[in-house]
């Protein structure tokens, strides 16, 4: 036995060879397992927590994008309407004047806004002379007549004494060419006193066809004549119309037969209307032409006015916006759709009808695609949005 190794432990245990190396050992590998334990927790907790940084900042992203409200307008039916100004006329706008000789107006017998048959006396001038004359022809009809009756008789009893031998065939024939002679001079007396009754009747100043009174520019007492221009202006049966002032692009398309709405200046009663005329030419200083727009007479439609018109020119197949989608500056008018992605992109456009209903787009939209209703005062192209689909207007 080996004593020198041999030893005592403090307790009194008796420590044999071998057994102080054992502690040892056992902590070497405790301390290797929890080095391990420790370098697996703390690999776990650095990809867990670069995990959770991931999804964390996914959902402050998805946090930041912008709800948008969007609509597909599609195409519904616009009614294409045309708006212009003008002047108010009559339809078919009368002068009147002297027809015949002229003379000293004796009577004036309407007023402006007086309604007139056709033929009806509107003034009447001297014909003090005139009468005289008629009756002078008169006279000189029945002196004819009375040569003529003579001429008759004559020839009646020249043919009763022809059979007795008493007058000659050639007598007969000279009686017979003054019966007929004597008739020939009564018809000219009557055609004579027709022409200067017709003359006397031209002394009056008649409406040429049934209508309205406008203007009246003669008194009593004037002295008028053939050259004394328009005494009187009157539109016939009434009819109105207003002369549209249209560029020539509003001119394309627009048909006789148009109807139109007109709103004289300072007034709020409209009046319905279409379009009987459209004008031919173009100016080529102001790029403008004219449609005519017959009216039914009212007496708030008073000539030389001026008024505002609506025209209804057709429809078509158009994009239809409410007006928060519409954007405008120095460029023009624009609307923002949503794109690939969710991106904001600008599109240009052209406004076509606006209404209540909202704004017609002419150009720019097909009707498919997603448009920004509101809001687009604070995006900008290429921005991400998340999109929430709208009905669109009907």
């Amino acid at each position: 036995m080996n004593y020198e190794s041999t030893r005592f432990e403090g307790d009194g245990h008796l420590a044999l060879p071998g057994e102080a190396e054992r502690p040892s050992r056992r902590r070497w590998i405790i301390g290797g397992i929890a080095i391990v334990l420790i370098l697996g927790l703390a690999w776990y907790a650095m990809h867990a927590g670069k995990k959770d940084g991931a999804a964390t900042q996914a959902a402050q992203s998805g946090e930041q994008l912008p709800t948008v409200s969007v609509v597909v307008p599609g195409r519904s039916t616009v009614a294409r309407t045309v708006s212009a100004t003008g002047t108010l006329a009559a339809r078919v706008d009368m002068p009147v004047g002297v027809a015949g000789e002229g003379g000293r107006v004796t009577a004036v017998l309407v007023q402006p806004g007086q309604w007139v048959r056709a033929g009806q006396v509107l003034a009447t001038v001297d014909r003090s002379v005139q009468t005289q004359t008629a009756a002078s022809l008169a006279a000189q009809i029945k002196v004819a007549q009375a040569d003529a009756t003579l001429a008759q008789a004559d020839l009646d009893r020249a043919k009763q004494l022809v059979s007795r031998g008493f007058i000659s065939k050639a007598d007969i024939d000279t009686k017979t060419a003054t019966r007929d002679g004597a008739i020939a001079r009564v018809r000219v007396a009557q055609a004579t006193l027709a022409q200067q009754q017709a003359t006397n009747g031209r002394l009056d100043i008649r409406a040429p066809a049934a209508g309205l009174v406008l203007t009246r520019t003669v008194e009593p007492g004037q002295i008028v004549s053939a050259g004394s221009g328009t005494l009187f202006r009157m539109a016939k049966d009434g009819e109105m119309e207003m002369r549209a002032q249209l560029s020539e692009g509003d001119l394309l398309g627009l048909g006789v037969g148009a109807s139109a709405q007109i709103t004289p200046v300072g007034g709020s009663q409209s009046f319905a209307g279409h379009v009987w005329q459209v004008s031919p030419v173009i100016d080529p200083t102001t790029r403008q032409g004219i449609a005519r727009i017959a009216v039914s007479y009212n007496a708030q439609l008073r000539p030389g006015a001026f008024a505002a018109a609506t025209i209804d020119s057709g429809s078509a197949q158009a994009p239809r916006l409410p007006n928060s989608a519409i954007q405008s500056d120095d460029q023009g008018n624009y609307v923002y759709i949503v794109g690939a992605g969710d991106k904001v992109e600008r599109r240009n456009i052209k406004i076509g009808v606006v209404s209540d209903t909202g704004v017609s787009v002419a150009e720019g939209l097909n009707g498919t695609e997603r448009v920004v209703l509101s809001a687009g005062a604070f995006l900008n192209p290429g921005q991400k949005i998340k999109p929430v689909t709208q009905k669109a207007v009907s």
